[in-house]
């Protein structure tokens, strides 16, 4: 694989490391999820924005540079590199905006995409419900067509930074009479503070409400947060999944970072007799540079226009497992204290906790590379 750059995509490098260098802040952004560390990633968002840094993949006229995916991984490379916090928009950014790329109207992209880039308006995914999690076709939140629009009532859990955001994405039924569970549904956004919506805060493993359930008591939606046609939000959902799997929630410059971190911890703080700590942290840097080629990979794929569907669920499986090893290869390094500090290793390791569950569990990716990629037989369920 031929991974040198062109001059012109050296030249974005340099631009993009030397504005970093120059606006990162000098001390770490308190948790975005706490109230305080919510509005200060927020604002943070807004500095990118300004000038437009923030999403740099996007067309101009919503706020981005309109650069290329070769450009877009240099851009993730710099900017974990240069310890920038972490992204409070990327719900929004990452997930809902793909999709209203692939399938919303102009208009929409017009009326939502420019808010999403500034931090203005921070996006929560709603997608869970109580009984359906990975089976997300099983779902029973509702939508009701009315004058003008639709109105939502049911129960949606586990969706992230809803504690603190102000509208979230979702998926509902509005054909119960439909053949098939996949059929007769919605995609739809909503309002966080709209009458009718109840937003309860869930805490933690450190008590932190990184999640939220939605409580939906007739919350109008006007027919202009209708993403698609009524009843195709399955195949939309999936657009958005595909994304949530694939490349753009985890990028390889996150990883090459805290592995760099790590091997750092290593130098100042290993014990050169303890092997087998120092294999686990050649492991995390070797896991590390595997993701980044396979994602440049999948990057040469999307230039020759092809896409990688169900291949997504590797790379999902991938980094969920290899955020957790990496991040307990920290802990181990610093001692049983760091598990109980607020530092740069505990809460990272904390939320990756999460990654083999959100995205679609990690037992169901494999269902997926087993039947889709690999022509297994189907297994009982």
């Amino acid at each position: 694989m031929e991974l040198t750059h062109t001059a012109d995509v050296e030249a974005f490098r340099a631009e993009a490391r030397d504005w970093l260098r120059a606006h990162v802040p000098a001390r770490p952004l308190p948790s975005l999820e706490t109230a305080e560390g919510f509005a200060a990633h927020r604002e943070w968002e807004a500095v990118l924005h300004a000038e437009r840094w923030s999403v740099v993949s996007w067309p101009e006229e919503y706020g981005g540079r309109g650069v290329d995916i070769v450009k877009w991984l240099v851009f993730e490379e710099e900017y974990w590199a240069a310890g920038a916090p972490g992204r409070v928009s990327q719900n929004g950014i990452n997930l809902l905006a793909p999709t209203l790329f692939d399938h919303a109207s102009v208009q929409q992209r017009a009326r939502v995409l420019p808010s999403m880039a500034s931090g203005e308006v921070i996006w929560a995914q709603a997608w869970s419900e109580p009984e359906s999690g990975s089976d997300l076709a099983s779902l029973r939140s509702r939508a009701v067509r009315t004058d003008g629009g639709w109105l939502l009532s049911g129960q949606k859990t586990w969706s992230s930074r809803a504690a603190f955001a102000d509208r979230a994405f979702g998926i509902f039924r509005t054909d119960p009479d439909a053949a098939r569970p996949h059929q007769g549904l919605t995609y739809l956004m909503f309002d966080l503070r709209a009458p009718g919506v109840t937003v309860r805060p869930i805490g933690r493993l450190d008590g932190k409400p990184a999640f939220a359930e939605l409580f939906l008591d007739r919350v109008f939606v006007p027919d202009e947060d209708v993403i698609g046609e009524p009843g195709q939000g399955w195949r939309i959902a999936m657009s958005t999944t595909g994304n949530e799997r694939g490349l753009t929630l985890r990028s390889p410059g996150r990883f090459l970072a805290a592995a760099d971190r790590l091997v750092g911890l290593w130098q100042e703080q290993g014990d050169p007799a303890d092997t087998a700590l120092r294999d686990r942290v050649a492991d995390a840097v070797v896991g590390a540079r595997a993701y980044e080629l396979f994602t440049w990979a999948n990057a040469a794929r999307f230039a020759a226009g092809e896409t990688i569907g169900a291949e997504s669920s590797l790379n999902k499986v991938f980094w969920s497992q290899y955020d957790i090893a990496l991040h307990e290869t920290a802990l181990d390094l610093l001692g049983a204290d760091a598990e109980l500090a607020d530092g740069a290793w505990a809460e990272p390791w904390v939320f990756s906790l999460a990654g083999p569950i959100y995205a679609g569990t990690n037992e169901i990716q494999r269902d997926i590379i087993a039947e889709r990629l690999l022509g297994l037989p189907k297994g009982r369920r």
